[in-house]
């Protein structure tokens, strides 16, 4: 009887801990707010939010379903389905934290600096990408150069440490800062990237990379935030701002 009653004890205290934890997803608390951040998602609706390539937020490819927003899966192509959406506002210097989870095998990313008169074309919009991957079963991870491909990682430009603190199987919390020029990675409490840019380095860096392409790439001194679809099923979730 015991047994019993200690195990429908841990089993209230489950369900309570589970709906305190849902409670507080996509809110701010009192320290929060007085240190100035805002919410970027409310968590209901699309508001603040639209498609890259579109004036509205796209009406398939994405779903808000349990205080998360969802990347639904489709042929695993880059911005081929709902396509990938943006703030409706642009930011300069910034601390940003989104949760993020992936399913086995998926890629995404979380941009910023994006210019969204860039690439009307097919394909995801340009901007400094904050890569969101499953390292071990994403062919993505072995191609670039030292790693530069892998999740955490300014894409195609600059790996993030080995010693990453990444949870597979579980949220993770992504942190961008962006300082004028001066541009920082965290994933869970972490540091993975830093760099600066508008500079020598930067532009030689850029050169060598997938954006050579584009005038002025990440140098730009504000832009969109962007969400990607890669036609993987990935959550985003708590994604928040400070403006510095």
């Amino acid at each position: 009887m015991k047994k019993v009653f200690l195990y429908i004890s841990f089993l209230s205290i489950a369900t309570i801990s589970a709906a305190q934890d849902k409670a507080h997803l996509n809110t701010l608390t009192p320290q929060e707010i007085r240190e100035g951040w805002v919410l970027l998602w409310d968590g209901v609706s699309a508001n603040g939010w639209r498609g890259a390539k579109q004036p509205t937020f796209p009406a398939k490819g994405w779903r808000i379903e349990n205080g998360m927003l969802k990347v639904l899966k489709s042929s695993g192509g880059e911005s081929a389905n709902g396509g990938d959406i943006v703030t409706t506002r642009k930011y300069k210097n910034f601390i940003l934290k989104v949760d993020f989870k992936i399913t086995e095998g998926a890629n995404s990313g979380i941009k910023y600096f994006v210019n969204t008169d860039l690439n009307t074309g097919a394909g995801s919009a340009i901007g400094c990408e904050y890569q969101i991957l499953d390292d071990d079963k994403h062919p993505d991870a072995k191609l670039g150069t030292n790693g530069n491909r892998t999740v955490g990682s300014l894409y195609d430009l600059i790996p993030a440490v080995k010693a990453k603190p990444f949870k597979k199987d579980e949220f993770n919390t992504a942190t961008i800062i962006v300082n004028g020029n001066h541009v920082e990675h965290w994933m869970n409490g972490s540091k993975v990237v830093e760099y600066t840019r508008n500079n020598q380095m930067w532009n030689a860096l850029v050169a060598f990379s997938k954006y050579k392409g584009w005038p002025n790439f990440g140098n730009a001194e504000e832009g969109h935030i962007l969400l990607q679809d890669h036609g993987d099923e990935v959550w985003f979730m708590n994604i928040k701002i400070k403006e510095l």
